[in-house]
């Protein structure tokens, strides 16, 4: 259950049993990079923090021009990753878990810098969308914090994002990400230091304008006579809580866990600092290095929220997105017991979610699904070896294959590619999104081609071959329903090495029915499977109706 999550054995206190499992994560962030490694005790479930480290290298200072992250800026980043991999080796990590977020989702040579990192350290990096950077947010605050089933509205102001969440220790009833952080906004729109009144007064009335769409969307699932609290995640809320401790009580509290501090004093803070240069920014106590440059833009995206919102206070939470990759990675190996409803069902949900919008015929899909994952894994360890998670993609394009009807019956796989690739799947990475849009692209005409923009997108031989290869399957699939109307009952995979031939025996629902139509398009769209596999494929008609 969900309390497993929230739990306060999240917070305990490790004890040296064979049982510990050590890993780190990485979050990429706009700002800085952040890696925290963890001790896990499976058994609780829960993890304690054993090391932090952190760099900024302000991946969001990209070119002015082009829009691309800098050569120099890469070259930092990749050595503070190097580093960040010693210390999680010297931790024993037997993972190490990387995401990126804004700078690098928006860079036109960001997938160029996530290939090079993979290189050069051997570091594979998930970019995962805005959406999901709020899920796992959500995910990772869970575990730091009691929510008693109450609403809770979570903000977290990145370098290039704020994510604006509301959930109540369940499901995230929303979840928003928006184009507003703390150095896009500095970088943008803050040329004068001391910041000049007019500077100013565009900076907020722009915050307020773009985190207007999210605060609409959270008040609308609010519940008649609920108040929310407001918790506030990552860097600027931290530093904003550090400094306000400091005046306030003269001193640091040992965690900022739990910390409050109210929309007034904020307000205070924030026409304070818009007087002050750079150079006195740097010298106000509790500053942390760098930090300085964008904290004036970030505390009016947390004030101008806050005023949205109608919120009189926020309450800091240490934990965010680095956590949140920690309990993602916890709920996909199983060692969170609420498993089925916060992974597995996550994906599921959003991938049906999706099929409902574009208007598809699920009958016909489930059908496609079931054929495809039955040739998977009859032909598993004979033509292939992959295992559950691609098992998992090919599920969710089987679903989604026909959603480009939503927009025209011409070309509909290439509309299907780009409604998927465009709708934020939740619970799945970049990477695994474009393999999904890519499946369903090719699950009829062209096979997947070099020169293909979709398919070049995917940076790894090994991406292109789960393609290639599980979208030929997703072809005989659909044709093993060609009719819709669930002709076909099931089907026998028989493969002999020795001749290179597989026979599909197809048995069919009703004993009347020869499924002449289903056999001919099998037949059609056979060709692209036999050149995939390098073999023969022979279908054949089983007299008997399959029992079920």
């Amino acid at each position: 259950m969900l309390n497993s999550i929230t739990s306060a054995s999240w917070e305990s206190t490790p004890t040296q049993t064979v049982e510990h499992r050590i890993i780190a994560a990485i979050d990429l962030g706009t700002n800085s990079l952040h890696m925290v490694v963890v001790q896990i005790e499976p058994t609780l479930p829960a993890f304690s923090i054993i090391a932090r480290e952190k760099e900024t290298v302000r991946l969001g200072d990209r070119d002015i021009h082009t829009g691309e992250l800098k050569p120099e800026i890469m070259e930092k980043a990749i050595a503070a990753l190097g580093r960040f991999q010693e210390v999680a080796k010297s931790l024993n990590a037997e993972t190490t878990i990387a995401v990126a977020t804004s700078a690098v989702r928006e860079a036109p040579n960001g997938k160029d810098f996530l290939q090079k990192v993979e290189s050069s350290l051997s570091l594979s990096v998930d970019l995962i969308s805005g959406q999901e950077e709020a899920r796992r947010i959500y995910l990772g605050v869970l575990s730091g914090m009691e929510f008693n089933n109450q609403p809770h509205i979570i903000i977290d102001i990145g370098g290039g994002s704020t994510e604006i969440i509301l959930g109540d220790s369940h499901e995230s009833r929303v979840l928003t990400s928006t184009k507003v952080g703390a150095v896009r906004l500095t970088s943008e729109l803050i040329t004068t230091d001391p910041i000049s009144n007019t500077e100013f007064e565009y900076l907020q009335a722009y915050a307020r304008g773009t985190l207007q769409r999210c605060v609409e969307e959270v008040q609308g699932n609010i519940q008649m006579g609920e108040t929310p609290r407001l918790v506030g995640t990552a860097g600027t809320i931290e530093t904003l809580a550090l400094i306000h401790a400091r005046e306030k009580f003269g001193s640091i509290p040992a965690t900022l866990n739990r910390y409050e501090f109210s929309l007034k004093d904020l307000g205070e803070l924030v026409n304070r600092l818009r007087k002050l240069n750079y150079s006195e920014r740097a010298a106000i106590p509790g500053m942390p290095d760098k930090r300085s440059e964008v904290i004036l833009a970030g505390a009016v995206i947390l004030q101008e929220a806050m005023i949205l919102l109608g919120a009189e206070s926020v309450t800091v939470c240490e934990r965010s997105l680095r956590e949140g990759v920690i309990v993602d990675w916890m709920l996909t190996h199983g060692l969170i017991l609420d498993k089925l409803r916060y992974q597995g069902s996550v994906r599921e949900r959003s991938v049906l979610k999706q099929a409902k919008k574009y208007n598809v015929n699920l009958e016909h899909s489930d059908r496609v699904a079931k054929f495809a994952l039955s040739l998977f894994n009859q032909t598993q360890g004979k033509l292939h070896y992959w295992g559950a998670e691609q098992r998992e993609l090919l599920w969710a394009a089987a679903i989604l294959h026909n959603c480009g009807h939503y927009v025209s019956h011409n070309a509909h796989h290439k509309h299907s590619y780009y409604l998927i690739r465009n709708g934020e799947l939740l619970g799945y990475t970049e990477t695994e999104i474009e393999i999904i849009a890519n499946l369903a692209r090719y699950h009829r005409k062209s096979p997947p081609k070099k020169k293909h923009e979709n398919y070049a997108n995917l940076l790894h031989k090994e991406d292109r071959q789960i393609v290639s290869k599980l979208s030929a399957l997703l072809r005989l699939a659909v044709a093993l329903d060609r009719r819709q109307i669930g002709a076909i009952a099931r089907v026998q995979c028989e493969y002999n090495s020795d001749s290179q031939e597989l026979k599909l025996q197809i048995f069919p629902s009703r004993p009347d029915d020869d499924c002449a139509l289903e056999l001919w398009s099998v037949d059609l769209k056979k060709d692209v499977f036999e050149a995939e596999f390098e073999l023969k494929l022979v279908a054949t008609l089983e007299t008997s109706v399959a029992v079920s």
